[in-house]
């Protein structure tokens, strides 16, 4: 799809599309939170539901029922520093409900993204914005 298309007009793509092939076939450098370590944004997951009266263990709960880690493991994965696409790479069991998360999350429809690290990413920021807005844990971690 992207072979034909300027330069330009890759790079005015949305970030998940950018990751497809270049003109010349090469792949594209990947998207930097690929490399960003995990770690460096929990942080931040933390304190944007903590300033909505949410908690830290809410936070890991989500983490835990989108991957499938165990508390321990998740620990061992931020004491690692492990990057984004590595966590969701070495994620014990992805949930298969998660497929049921839609929206739009950084004005892109979770549910439309196509590469499937960056749609992981968009489903835990969904899932993260939910908590924020107050949802109740039963419906942010969904089930059919």
């Amino acid at each position: 799809m992207f072979q034909n298309m300027s330069t330009e007009a890759r790079r005015a793509a949305p970030p998940s599309m950018r990751l497809l092939t270049s003109v010349v076939g090469m792949p594209e450098t990947k998207h930097r939170i690929y490399t960003t370590p995990f770690a460096s944004v929990y942080p931040h997951y933390v304190t944007k539901a903590e300033k909505k009266g949410r908690t830290k263990d809410e936070v890991d709960e989500i983490i835990r029922w989108l991957t499938g880690y165990t508390q321990k493991r998740l620990e061992a994965q931020l004491a690692k520093e492990t990057d984004f696409e590595t966590f969701f790479d070495s994620a014990p069991a992805m949930n298969p409900d998660r497929s049921l998360i839609t929206g739009v999350v950084c004005g892109v429809r979770v549910e439309e993204v196509e590469e499937p690290t960056m749609r992981e990413i968009r489903y835990l920021d969904k899932l993260i914005d939910e908590l924020a807005r107050g949802k109740a844990m039963e419906k942010i971690l969904r089930s059919p």
